[in-house]
């Protein structure tokens, strides 16, 4: 397979592979609609692919572009999304309409188009899950999500009958529960691709992400991305704003190892689901103070139980099977990747995050909310 085409190539990670799978050989081809949200068209990220691949300017919600995209290529890695779990919650038909819609216009010409394809590898996420796997005496649970009066109460641990349930890496094969609605979109978009690949012959890897941070990530998004929220906040703002009690965790992995993962599927995963992301659990709080500490600065950090609903308390990947399936781990630590992340948003000219319009929004609709 040696054709490829990455959707959402210019963006963060795509970008990143669009370069990696190009030094290994393959020809690639790139469908992005630069979006403005996400990078545009003065981005970093599409400057560093701009005169190294084959560009098309074109659209996941377009079937004409899929059309003209999918022409001479083995190979499809769909990282074309909207990924923004607050904005997911009020943007409804917009997060469809890309992730859903979009996926369903690929399988729709690949059925009533001649085509070489393959294999497709799908970008998902660890948004599936929603709050992931936890013990209690000795018991899995995968609880739902949280109840907004206990939020209200600052009770932002998950209990069962009112212990305290513990958090544990959860693996692929755990019970899913979506709590956001771009969590939803991304299982949908599993169902899709395994249902229409088995039906068609085509081989499919899907790869769950945890938090794909690094140099590059947009620093005008406020919807995506914790690293560029609180470095804005940092630079500009006279103190760091950490949700609920600072307790959130998450799992960190650089965008280099998530790009090595997407490049040792293409031969190491058929038909099968696997995680991506280092397994080690990362408070939002000590994000926040390590970001503070490498810029140099002293900024007040408010723990402000604000809480917004769709988000998780805790989500960690079991990384078993990748570690087995990829021969791979990562290499890139959270500190080494914080320090070349805080180098080069110290390079970066940032206007605006619009942060604090984002706050607005969801406040309007009832889903920032305060403890």
């Amino acid at each position: 397979m040696k054709n490829i085409l990455i959707t959402g190539g210019a963006g963060f990670i795509g970008s990143y592979l669009s370069l990696q799978l190009q030094k290994e050989g393959y020809k690639v081809t790139v469908m992005d609609n630069l979006s403005p949200q996400v990078h545009g068209e003065n981005s970093y990220l599409y400057e560093m692919i701009k005169e190294n691949v084959h560009f098309i300017h074109g659209d996941v919600r377009v079937k004409a572009d899929w059309e003209h995209a999918i022409q001479n290529q083995d190979l499809i890695i769909h990282l074309a999304a909207e990924t923004g779990t607050g904005q997911s919650m009020y943007e409804i038909q917009k997060y469809q309409q890309v992730n859903n819609m979009g996926t369903s216009l690929l399988i729709d010409v690949l059925v009533n188009h001649p085509h070489q394809v393959k294999k497709i590898i799908l970008a998902s996420s660890r948004a599936v899950y929603g709050e992931g796997k936890y013990l209690l005496n000795r018991q899995y649970y995968y609880p739902n999500s949280r109840k907004t009066e206990d939020l209200q109460a600052g009770n932002f641990n998950l209990t069962h009958h009112g212990q305290i349930l513990q958090p544990l890496p959860t693996d692929e094969d755990a019970l899913l529960h979506p709590i956001s609605f771009y969590g939803l979109t991304k299982l949908h978009q599993e169902d899709i691709i395994k249902f229409a690949c088995n039906t068609l012959g085509i081989e499919y890897a899907i790869l769950r992400f945890q938090n794909v941070y690094g140099v590059g990530q947009s620093l005008q998004n406020p919807y995506t991305g914790i690293l560029s929220i609180f470095s804005n906040q940092i630079l500009f703002e006279n103190s760091i704003n950490v949700f609920e009690d600072g307790g959130a965790t998450r799992d960190f992995i650089e965008v280099n190892d998530a790009v090595t993962a997407i490049s040792k599927s293409i031969k190491l995963v058929k038909d099968d689901i696997v995680n991506v992301g280092t397994g080690i659990p990362t408070s939002i709080l000590q994000i926040a103070e390590k970001l503070n500490s490498l810029f140099g600065k002293n900024k007040d950090i408010n723990i402000s139980g604000n809480f917004r609903k769709g988000d998780i308390r805790y989500n960690v990947a079991d990384t078993t099977k990748m570690e087995k399936l990829l021969q791979f781990t990562p290499a890139i630590s959270l500190d080494e990747g914080l320090k070349k992340w805080v180098n080069w948003v110290s390079t970066q000219e940032i206007t605006s995050s619009h942060f604090q319009q984002s706050i607005l929004e969801m406040k309007e609709k009832g889903l920032l909310l305060q403890a």
